[in-house]
């Protein structure tokens, strides 16, 4: 990794200082010749005559929904800023959610201000870093420079595609500070953009437009769906890929099996919509185990949780568990049926007008049947239901809603999320699961160690739902004869 001219201070607060250099840089400084050479001689790159990107028709849908719900108030929805992993490396970007979803831009620093016209409409504009100065130096000099890092749009480009008018991120700060009248600021990505908004906005205020933008994502758009649906399919094959590839993974770890299925994630989209949970044996008791550090052995169970985020930031979000060796043993085809007929209970209750607990409570109810069957919990199931005595063993939720967060409308107001009712246009996963730990001696000891958990991601529809991962076999049977087939 190159380490020569790199400034300490961010290009966005220096446009026109001084470049500072790495402190042990091999080179001392730059010349004034060296300077005036690289300011000329470089080709007109300026793309000319864009055509907007695939959602510009809808982002300016959900700025006109947000304008009508706060009118006469500035709104301020930043995508935030790299962030350090160690020294001076950072964390690949990704832009905040809201910010994405009203723009469709993805560009650090970037930030959507919607400017009241009046008691009611706003102006907006999105404001951007422009093309590395060539002038100063900043496009060679700068680590975030363009012959460093790459080439931004420019402002001019940035029009075309976003359909939006683009200024000058560096110029907003001062203007935001000097600004009168009542704001509102997404909180929790841009420092700079706070700090000059601190003596304007109110938590209470502030918490209201998260509140908005989270629960304006509930119902998909047609884009919205498109995206989802290219996500799981992305999904289905990374899930064909691992299978292919188990016994490399049995020769190594369950590293192998991440990144087989980060390789396709990378490839057909942006990446992992989460952390894969690739958990073989015992760790697929653990809910979110991504550490992917154990072993991978025949005749134990593979817990694969995994989805692939597009390039618009929509992710899948699909769980399989797989018979490592390609067939189930009787106890844990016993438990995987289980969870089957569980998840199909709770995908039978997605339906519009149906509440969204109904799923949850449907799943649940087939858990308990079986643990109180099996041995495992005293009944009537309606008691075990009551005390939530199922739990020791469920564990978790059924499902959420999702989109461009794996956990999609996270700050929706509970009775527009979990209390509230399903609409055409939402999607959500169903994912039950059974989880006997390794060291539980409340359950006999061939139960111990087994982990199962069934994760489809279902669009409710007009007359029913439709399971956008379809594409990935469910019941047993079929999942040896999937992995049969694959491995050929």
């Amino acid at each position: 990794m190159a380490d020569e001219l790199t400034p300490e201070t961010p290009e966005e607060e220096q446009p026109q200082k001084k470049h500072k250099q790495r402190k042990n840089a091999l080179y001392p400084g730059v010349s004034e010749e060296l300077a005036e050479n690289m300011r000329t001689g470089w080709a007109d790159t300026e793309l000319r005559g864009l055509e907007p990107i695939a959602q510009a028709a809808h982002t300016a849908a959900r700025r006109a929904a947000l304008s009508a719900r706060f009118p006469g108030e500035r709104l301020v929805v930043p995508a935030g800023r790299l962030k350090t992993r160690s020294n001076d490396t950072e964390y690949p970007f990704r832009a905040s959610t809201e910010y994405a979803y009203l723009t469709g831009d993805q560009a650090e620093n970037g930030v959507l201000v919607l400017e009241p016209t009046g008691e009611t409409g706003h102006t907006a504009t999105v404001y951007l870093l422009p093309r590395s100065d060539r002038e100063n130096g900043e496009f060679w000099l700068s680590g975030q420079g363009e012959l460093w890092v790459g080439r931004r749009h420019s402002l001019a480009e940035a029009e075309q595609l976003l359909g939006l008018p683009a200024k000058d991120v560096r110029e907003l700060p001062e203007a935001l500070a000097e600004a009168t009248g009542p704001v509102r600021f997404l909180r929790g990505h841009d420092a700079v953009i706070e700090k000059a908004l601190t003596d304007k906005v109110t938590a209470e205020r502030d918490e209201e437009l998260r509140v908005y933008l989270s629960e304006a994502r509930a119902v998909k758009d047609e884009f919205e769906i498109g995206e989802l649906q290219k996500a799981v399919d992305s999904t289905v094959r990374g899930f064909e890929d691992v299978v292919k590839v188990l016994d490399k993974a049995e020769a190594t770890s369950e590293r192998y099996i991440e990144g087989t299925f980060f390789l396709r994630a990378r490839v057909e989209g942006n990446d992992v919509g989460y952390g894969s949970i690739c958990a073989a044996g015992p760790h697929a008791c653990t809910l979110h185990w991504v550490r992917n550090d154990g072993d991978v052995r025949s005749g134990d169970l593979l817990l694969l949780d995994a989805g692939v985020e597009t390039h618009s930031l929509y992710t899948a979000d699909v769980t399989r568990t797989l018979p490592i060796n390609g067939t189930y043993t009787d106890i844990q085809r016993k438990i995987y049926d289980a969870v089957y007929e569980s998840q199909e209970a709770g995908i039978a209750a997605v339906k519009p007008g149906a509440k969204f607990r109904d799923f949850h409570d449907a799943s649940q109810h087939v858990l308990a049947e079986k643990l109180v069957e099996w041995g495992l919990l005293e009944g009537p199931v309606e008691r075990v239901l009551e005390l939530g005595l199922q739990r020791r063993w469920t564990l978790h939720g059924t499902g959420h809603m999702l989109g461009m967060d794996v956990h999609d409308c996270a700050a929706a107001r509970t009775e527009a999320y979990v209390d509230g009712t399903l609409e055409p246009g939402m999607c959500l996963t169903v994912e039950p699961g059974l989880y006997f730990q390794a060291d539980d001696l409340t359950v006999p000891e061939e139960y111990r160690g087994i982990g199962v958990r069934i994760e489809d991601d279902i669009l409710v529809t007009e007359d029913g739902n439709r399971n956008m991962s379809a594409g990935l076999p469910r019941a047993s049977g079929e999942v040896e004869a999937w992995m049969a087939r694959l491995k050929g």
